[in-house]
């Protein structure tokens, strides 16, 4: 890394670091006096806060990292320009995109740092948020019905114990290949045990039926133990889960062990996937959008600049939401709503950087309208 590699980096870092910890410390003002209530009629201590603000920066920083990117790419290269300090570079004879380059290889880093974020930390933020603030006098879930296509079974589960691989008042249904059923069980409890991959249920009824639906018979079992059933806690559990609270890991298991599921079932959890992935490249794509927008070679553009780039941004923001909602209600495929935003904008981006890079002002609208309209 030479001089000027250094002195651009050491200048973006400051003005980083300064948008990063302003960002934070606003958001961390705002949420102290909405929670500070609730910390005090909890009784809840320093330790806990600390514990429950760890869980949330995570996914703070994955929403502020590319607009406090996005803020000192234009106020680092706005401030280089207006010194004529990008201009005496050039003038060394040193290329546009070799000058950008430790701001791009920065953002690629900011890049990495986001998807480590976004894999697992970050996506469990806000059910860490809703459990922290939940009333503990509620243990579990009430009610939870799971379908097995693949081997016709159905599952009434009255409560799941959190963190348990017990439940409490279980109905399990056997059909056939035309969903006649063929036998139930009903116990006060089911367990799994992981090492014998089995379910014991205890005070089970085994109810037999007939094609017609009437009881062949029925017994009583102590403790009966099944081996054959593919089931296990995670996939019961599964079927409460909502794809924004899930990590990656989690999502992958979760399209794996419940592929047989409708389409339409799936498409939220596949629309999340490609999202977790494609999202930190919009950090990328945040300084292949600032960057030439950025530097200007003239005073009088500075503003049409920065407002094109905020202007951009935000309509990269609004799009992600846009194919998200789309993908989630299974109108578009899940990597199109994953991806689009993030390649349509990277090349608006990539373009807008060629225009710079042949000294044409990327935030001069005239060049690209009939010159009729400048007529006068």
């Amino acid at each position: 890394m030479n001089l000027f590699d250094r002195y651009i980096t050491r200048n973006f870092l400051q003005a980083y670091l300064y948008c990063i910890i302003g960002f934070i410390s606003i958001w961390f003002i705002f949420d102290i006096s909405d929670s500070i209530s609730t910390f005090l009629d909890q009784h809840v201590g320093l330790k806990r806060v600390l514990e429950y603000y760890a869980t949330q920066i995570p996914q703070i920083l994955v929403i502020l990292l590319p607009v406090s990117l996005l803020l000192a790419l234009l106020f680092v290269l706005g401030r280089m320009s207006r010194a004529n300090e990008i201009v005496s570079m050039l003038t060394a004879g040193i290329g546009l995109i070799r000058v950008l380059t430790p701001l791009f290889l920065l953002a690629l880093l900011t890049t990495a740092f986001c998807f480590a974020l976004n894999y697992s930390v970050a996506p469990h933020a806000e059910m860490a948020r809703k459990l922290f603030f939940a009333d503990k006098s509620t243990a579990g879930a009430e009610g939870q019905i799971f379908r097995n296509r693949r081997e016709s079974r159905t599952w009434f589960i009255q409560r799941l114990r959190p963190n348990s691989n017990r439940f409490d008042n279980v109905e399990v249904l056997q059909q056939d290949s035309s969903d006649h059923i063929t036998m139930a069980f009903l116990a006060e409890r089911a367990e799994f045990q992981p090492g014998e991959n089995t379910w014991t249920l205890s005070q089970a009824k085994v109810v037999h039926y007939d094609p017609a639906g009437n009881i062949i018979s029925e017994r009583m079992e102590p403790n009966l133990v099944i081996r054959h059933w593919s089931e296990t806690p995670y996939r019961l559990r599964s079927a409460n889960m909502r794809a924004e609270f899930m990590s990656l890991p989690e999502l992958r298991d979760y399209l794996t062990f419940n592929s047989d599921f409708p389409q339409s079932l799936l498409a939220p959890f596949w629309t999340h996937y490609h999202y977790r992935i494609a999202l930190p490249w919009d950090c990328f794509v945040v300084a292949l959008i600032a960057a030439p927008l950025g530097v200007g070679f003239s005073r009088r553009g500075v503003l049409t600049s920065v407002a094109t780039a905020i202007l951009l941004i935000f309509a990269l923001n609004f799009s992600t939401h846009l194919f998200l909602a789309l993908g989630e209600g299974d109108r578009v495929p899940a990597w199109i709503a994953g991806w689009a935003p993030t390649i349509v904008f990277g090349t608006i981006g990539l373009y807008l950087l060629q225009l710079r890079s042949s000294n044409r002002d990327p935030s001069d609208f005239r060049g690209f309208l009939p010159r009729r309209i400048f007529a006068r």
